[in-house]
């Protein structure tokens, strides 16, 4: 079969850490072809999903002394040539937030593809109604108590209330701009002006979970299922448990409380076609639903001797062949 990825340029791409890599990697292992596109490279031409499309050979990262481990020059890149997305079999649209209007504007691209003859992963409609903030408000049962505002009083009434709280910018990522609020900071209005951007945009602010010291656990789910999950935890004075602002590793197991919560949320990303997704659970609350590029995978397999890459592969394969 043939499979494209829509990614940030590949020499940005972290082999030892990108779930992206890992997927393509067990692609080709399983003897399918791999592609690669970048947003700007999508067209519309007779009403159909074109892309400059190149196909790429991987070589696989090693486990060496308990860590991945990867060559310098870890892939090769085929010179690009202009096809229809519908040439694949199936299109993974992996390019990392912010959702930005370009973002936008491929999402519409994609939904030109005929679902008969390409799956695409995730489904462009629900990548545009599920923001990665927002979304979660779906499942507010099993979420801790959460206003979004762009008014300084409804937010320090908020906050007064919680007496700790966590503040969100709707469009970050990675932990960025996140920010940890108590009523008695001196700096309180400004932290709001600067988040909101004076009163323009909304903002999330949840209430402080202190579980958040022991970890946030990452829980990956195919098809509305959990098959593997990490547990995040923060370093040094940090309070976030985001790998990229140096949260370390740990292997985890799921309590019943995160199967009820993956119970809760399977069924709505079933229904958007959300198939690939990342969910944030800290203290048995869910705080994040991540759908644009969810990572995990590298660390889960590290620590459970899995190859979730292949898993997911398998099971694309069979999606693609019904």
């Amino acid at each position: 079969m043939k499979f494209a990825f829509i990614i940030d340029p590949i020499a940005n791409l972290n082999p030892v850490h990108d779930s992206t890599v890992a997927i393509m990697e067990a692609a080709q292992n399983l003897g399918h072809e791999v592609w690669i596109t970048e947003v700007h490279q999508l067209s519309v031409i007779d009403g159909k999903a074109w892309a400059v499309l190149s196909q790429v050979q991987l070589t696989s990262v090693t486990l060496q002394n308990g860590k991945w481990v990867s060559v310098s020059q870890w892939y090769q890149v085929s010179p690009g040539e202009l096809r229809s997305l519908e040439d694949m079999d199936a299109v993974w649209m992996r390019k990392d937030p912010p959702v930005t209007i370009r973002y936008l504007y491929a999402t519409y691209i994609l939904e030109l593809i005929d679902p008969t003859k390409t799956v695409v992963i995730n489904s462009p409609q629900g990548l545009r109604e599920a923001n990665e903030k927002m979304y979660t408000l779906q499942f507010y049962s099993v979420m801790p108590e959460t206003v979004v505002s762009l008014d300084k009083k409804v937010i320090r009434q908020f906050v007064e209330e919680k007496q700790q709280a966590v503040l969100k910018p709707l469009g970050g990522k990675a932990g960025e701009g996140i920010l940890f609020l108590e009523p008695g900071d001196r700096n309180f209005n400004s932290i709001i002006e600067v988040s909101t951007y004076h009163g323009q945009e909304p903002v999330m602010v949840q209430r402080f979970l202190p579980e958040a010291k022991n970890g946030d656990k990452r829980i990956i789910l195919l098809d509305g299922k959990p098959i593997g999950a990490v547990n995040r935890v923060p370093t040094g004075q940090e309070f976030r448990g985001n790998m990229a602002v140096g949260g370390r590793v740990e292997k985890t197991q799921l309590t019943p409380r995160e199967e009820h919560i993956c119970e809760v949320v399977g069924p709505r990303l079933r229904k958007n076609g959300l198939y690939f997704v990342g969910i944030d659970v800290i203290g048995g609350y869910l705080t994040e639903v991540n759908v644009t590029s969810p990572t995990g995978i590298r660390e889960i397999d590290l620590l459970d001797g899995t190859n979730l890459g292949i898993e997911v592969v398998e099971w694309l394969t069979q999606v693609c062949s019904k």
